[in-house]
């Protein structure tokens, strides 16, 4: 069976390689000129556990379970990675009760080693934390995002997979035997395929709405929330990641640390009606005050901006996060189309396991 997959981010990468292992002809369609051009790009590179989302949620199920698959794929294919961890902290009672329930959330949700600290024991471990009760995650990682998705990019590739770049799908029409997609860029035209795989990040919508007879009511929004991350101008002040209790739309302004060591804080929440990849050095006013609740020590003059990422949200400001949006046959009614909605963290960490459920879909 020869299976088109829409998008070569990191899920779109590992759909195609799912789908290779699974013995189907796979050709990958991507806008732009590389992989990992898009949402797969700009992101924090954190390996996620998997504690914070609800019991049977798509992002719990796919969390965990795609974090274990994870560590395996990159331990057998050499890719960059630390197990690091994080420390999920509380600066007040109210706080405590919030990273007390991610704890309760994160044991039902079968994330291994959890253990909750009083604020001493937190200190012990990170002396410039300022907490009075923290959450270790000893299973949370960093990882080379880049690498991973050229790791995947070469399986598919051993496997006779394909990437068409600059090639941008247009509409999708079904036909007797599968789907006919009409592309453009700097050669149109028109491929026969017998699946479809839509992993367009920030353009699933837009396609779906391209794709003929697919039910325009089951297409949800697409809600465009920014994080900007700022550099730190300095040496690093943790080993571990620092998470603040979550906020309204992500994780809190955090500490990470990528694989060359070096510590950023981000991302934050910036509601944005168009896409735009430019980050104000203004907002670092915003994140000094949140980052010195639990890191008083900060330095004045010591952010830099340095990039930010656009997450493909499914609700907006005020509104319950959604959990990921997988559209199958079963859910749409049209024969050996998948599309994904809303795959924003954990994503990356989720790939390998969206990628196998994915492609028993298209089977």
């Amino acid at each position: 069976m020869q299976v088109l997959v829409i998008g070569a981010g990191v899920v779109g990468l590992a759909c195609a390689r799912a789908a290779t292992l699974a013995g189907h002809e796979v050709i990958v369609a991507e806008t732009t000129g590389g992989i990992g051009n898009g949402v797969s790009s700009r992101n924090s590179e954190v390996i996620h556990a998997g504690m914070y989302y609800p019991t049977g949620s798509l992002r719990a199920k796919h969390c965990v379970q795609g974090r274990r698959m994870l560590y395996d794929f990159l331990a057998s294919h050499g890719v960059p990675h630390k197990k690091v961890g994080k420390l999920i902290v509380a600066t007040d009672d109210k706080q405590t009760a919030k990273i007390e329930g991610i704890y309760r959330q994160g044991q039902i949700n079968g994330v291994e080693g959890l253990e909750f600290l009083g604020g001493n024991a937190a200190r012990a471990l990170e002396p410039a934390l300022s907490c009075v009760a923290a959450m270790l995650s000893p299973e949370t990682g960093i990882i080379d995002s880049h690498s991973f998705m050229l790791a995947l990019e070469g399986d598919l590739e051993d496997r006779g997979g394909m990437i068409a770049f600059n090639t941008r799908i247009e509409r999708l029409t079904p036909t007797a035997s599968g789907w006919a997609v009409h592309f453009g860029g700097a050669e149109t035209g028109t491929l026969d395929v017998d699946a479809v795989i839509n992993s367009a990040g920030l353009g699933a919508q837009s396609l779906a709405r391209a794709t003929e007879g697919y039910p325009q009511e089951r297409v949800p929004k697409l809600v465009l929330a920014k994080g900007n991350y700022f550099g730190f101008a300095g040496r690093p002040a943790f080993r571990h990641l620092i998470y603040p209790a979550p906020v309204e739309g992500g994780l809190g302004t955090h500490v990470t640390l990528d694989m060359a060591g070096r510590m950023r804080f981000g991302p934050d929440v910036e509601w944005i009606e168009s896409e735009s990849y430019t980050v104000d050095a203004k907002r670092a006013e915003s994140f000094y005050a949140s980052i010195r609740t639990y890191f008083p020590d900060l330095p004045d003059n010591s952010l830099v901006p340095d990039y930010c990422g656009i997450r493909p949200k499914l609700t907006g400001k005020g509104e319950p996060a959604a959990d990921f949006m997988i559209e199958g046959p079963a859910e749409h009614g049209l024969p050996r189309l998948v599309n994904l909605f809303g795959i924003e963290s954990p994503g990356l960490t989720s790939s390998l396991s969206i990628a196998q459920d994915v492609a028993r879909l298209v089977a």
